[in-house]
């Protein structure tokens, strides 16, 4: 029969319910009810209104609540729920007789060291970058992806991964060998990413407020989708009000792209130029 009992943590929004038999293999991070689409325990937290974030390792399951109650009114009673779902017969894991039917296609970038690849379903839930391998500790898709010599870095988000290659292969020779490889890792339902995002994601965040808060509303809601579109991803860095000058931060296949300063200067700039006019006179990126 499994039991659950409660273990505080160091953040008072979150709390684990340790388990006296195992739950899994791996740890991983859910941050909504689409991500858990596998595990139907992780699913059933979701449902739960205060439930903002769970990670599920072999023995425990921390659950991050919403700031809307605090732990002590719901804590023994989502304990029972868990327990009651499982000894009822409910999984923690689907268990998978057959592959998920996933397709994969590849799109060209604008970096010709870019590839886009797209896949039917989610994959994660925000962006994750890796550089190198080391970058890539979270992420067991990445890791793999990196014993391949001809891939350099790798830039996920939703339902793509942008590759980025080295030159020692040319894209003809490698993308239908990728695109299998893909299909079959995500048809396996096997972990993408598994612990915290990516370092760079892990700053501190900054309220801002003023021209700042109004350039990353644009950006938002007017430059991601289509950077996005072309297998990146663009940042807010800062905005200096004296030489009112914004930088950003390119990721993915914007990042190297030999076509970023036109973007930059005859997209970006000019877009923010005349929604934001006498208050933005350049934008550059910091890394490209």
């Amino acid at each position: 029969m499994f039991q659950f009992t409660i273990a505080t943590t160091d953040h008072p929004t979150r709390i684990r319910f340790v388990s006296n038999q195992p739950l899994g293999d791996d740890q991983i991070d859910f941050t909504n009810v689409d991500d858990a689409g596998g595990f139907p325990l992780i699913q059933q937290l979701f449902y739960l209104p205060f439930v903002k974030h769970v990670r599920l390792t072999e023995n425990w399951i921390e659950v991050e609540r919403f700031d809307i109650l605090e732990w002590a009114d719901v804590q023994d009673e989502v304990a029972s729920q868990l327990a009651d779902y499982l000894n009822q017969g409910g999984q923690v894991k689907k268990q998978m007789d057959q592959k998920e039917a996933i397709s994969v296609y590849a799109e060209s970038t604008p970096n010709p060291a870019v590839m886009k690849f797209v896949c039917s379903k989610r994959i994660v839930g925000e962006v994750y970058e890796a550089k190198n391998i080391d970058e890539a500790e979270n992420s067991p898709l990445a890791t793999e992806l990196f014993h391949k010599p001809y891939v350099k870095e790798v830039f996920m988000d939703e339902n793509f991964i942008s590759i980025t290659k080295y030159e020692i292969a040319e894209w003809e020779e490698i993308v239908q060998d990728l695109r299998q490889y893909l299909r079959d890792y995500v048809a396996d339902n096997k972990a993408v990413v598994t612990g915290d995002i990516s370092p760079k994601e892990k700053a501190p965040q900054i309220t801002h407020e003023g021209t700042a808060l109004e350039i990353i509303q644009i950006i938002d809601q007017h430059i991601k989708p289509a950077v996005a579109s072309d297998g990146g991803n663009i940042v807010f860095d800062s905005y200096d009000e004296d030489s009112k000058s914004v930088q950003v931060i390119l990721q993915g296949a914007c990042s190297g792209c030999p076509s970023s300063t036109f973007t930059l200067k005859n997209g970006i700039e000019q877009l923010l130029r005349d929604m934001l006019p006498g208050k933005v006179e350049a934008v550059t990126a910091i890394n490209g």
